[in-house]
């Protein structure tokens, strides 16, 4: 039997309720033992989907006003008796009224166990449970509404689809070697090879998702460069909302690293405002753009800011040596100012390139859009489902090497026997990704990243 386990499920911090969490075979009695409801009721008699309004008490001590709403097993988020305590918000008081169910028999809850019972109970799969820390942790609406689209079962969906292909093949196969007194017809080569194709198809296209999608989860590291004055702290100040790098007509004010998180469009970006790119004696701005040039190294996306009302400068097309093959858009600033530019030769080496007036203007459109093609967002369909982690990504990609194993083995006129080996191969590693055949390490090591009272 599990035993019953308790956690606070909001934010830890001051708002105007916080909620307690408790899940097991005694969590009506836990929470009747703390609980007195005004109407007289018990909790242990109420059905589920029901509230109930009264006190929380400890000990002959009333700690607060509450409301418990009561989920009855199997109908609950873990499939178990389920009672949640919403009391006034507040470090002190939910650590308190946490306290007192503790004190009446429940267990602290782990990271993730609520969800983790919820998959072991038949709740859900492996790929729903796992957004579920997606939903909570999206910074944007378009990570927000793939997670939701995998919870709902969009992923599960897809690879479902593939393998019961897989599954029919290999059925098939099975039949014909096992029962030949049957007389199962032999399943072609062409319609063999025709399923595997469609399998294969359909997980390179699973597999190209996952770049876009952990950049629209995780954001991407973004380095604001150029040399100096040509409004690299302006452009920060402005995606980022706020003063956040001082602006001046002096160079070189900006000396060390200034670091950001913003959203553009669906995009999280870790802003980085750096030093101006130019040789120097002094010593304190030439370590800064030491740093500047490392970042730029190591930059998932790089912004070349470049200043309208100048030609270029050796420093600019030093700048623009260093972007071959780096994900960068140059952006031109200043054109409220004549324009002296060599505006073409940017565009002839960098393959993005905006045109903006950081200092008046604060439409950001074509940026954002710049920046969601390389990012590969723009395209990207969530509703469809998309790999959400480097365990889903492994499990397809081998899915795929077994998938294009079996081609092989069949160009290279293989026995069916030997390729009905492989695509059971594929085959497993589906379910592994689904969570229908996986291991309790697995299983754990996927909700230790969860936060506890989820």
């Amino acid at each position: 039997m599990e035993h019953t386990i308790a956690a606070i499920s909001t934010p830890n911090g001051i708002g105007g309720m916080g909620v307690i969490r408790i899940s097991g075979e005694n969590a009506l009695d836990v929470a009747q033992s703390v609980f007195i409801s005004v109407s007289g009721k018990k909790l242990t008699e109420m059905k589920g989907y029901t509230a109930s309004f009264g006190k929380i008490a400890d000990n002959g001590e009333i700690i607060d006003e509450a409301v418990a709403l009561v989920f009855r097993a199997p109908h609950s988020y873990t499939g178990e008796d389920v009672v949640e305590i919403s009391c006034h918000g507040g470090i002190y008081l939910t650590r308190r009224v946490l306290r007192a169910v503790l004190s009446h028999g429940a267990k602290p809850a782990q990271g993730g166990e609520f969800t983790k019972r919820a998959f072991l109970n038949g709740k859900m799969g492996l790929t729903e449970a796992e957004s579920v820390m997606d939903i909570i942790s999206a910074s944007g609406s378009q990570s927000a509404r793939a997670a939701l689209s995998a919870m709902e079962g969009s992923l599960r969906k897809r690879i479902d689809s593939v393998r019961n292909e897989l599954i029919g093949l290999a059925a098939h196969l099975s039949a014909w070697a096992d029962y030949p007194e049957e007389e199962i017809p032999e399943i072609d080569e062409d319609t063999l090879r025709s399923g595997l194709e469609k399998c294969r198809k359909e997980l390179e296209k699973l597999l190209s998702t996952y770049d876009a999608g952990k950049i629209m989860r995780e954001g991407v590291d973004t380095v604001i460069a150029g040399r100096p004055n040509v409004g690299k702290s302006t452009i920060m100040n402005l995606l980022a909302g706020c003063e956040r790098s001082i602006v001046t007509d002096i160079p070189g004010t900006t000396r060390d690293i200034i670091e950001e998180t913003v959203m553009l469009g669906n995009v999280p970006l870790r802003l980085s405002d750096t030093a101006g790119l130019r040789n120097t004696d002094d010593v304190v701005e030439s370590i800064g753009v030491k740093k500047a040039k490392e970042r730029l190294l190591s930059a998932g996306l790089i912004f070349a800011v470049f200043d309208a009302s100048a030609e270029l400068t050796v420093e600019d097309r030093e700048l623009i040596d260093l972007l071959e093959n780096a994900p960068a858009v140059a952006i031109i600033n200043k054109t409220d100012l004549d324009s002296r530019i060599d505006s073409e030769y940017i565009k002839s080496r960098v393959g993005h390139t905006v045109f903006i007036s950081a200092k008046n203007d604060k439409d950001t459109d074509e940026l954002e859009k710049a920046v969601e093609e390389i990012a590969g967002t723009s395209e990207l369909d969530t509703s469809q489902g998309i790999l959400a982690n480097e365990r889903q990504y492994n499990d397809a990609q081998s899915a795929l090497a077994s998938v294009e194993e079996a081609l092989s083995a069949l160009e290279m006129g293989i026995t069916f026997d030997a390729v009905t080996i492989v695509i059971e191969d594929a085959i497993n590693c589906l379910l592994e990704l689904t969570g229908e055949r996986v291991t309790d390490t697995v299983v754990d090591q996927v909700f230790s990243h969860f936060c506890v009272g989820k």
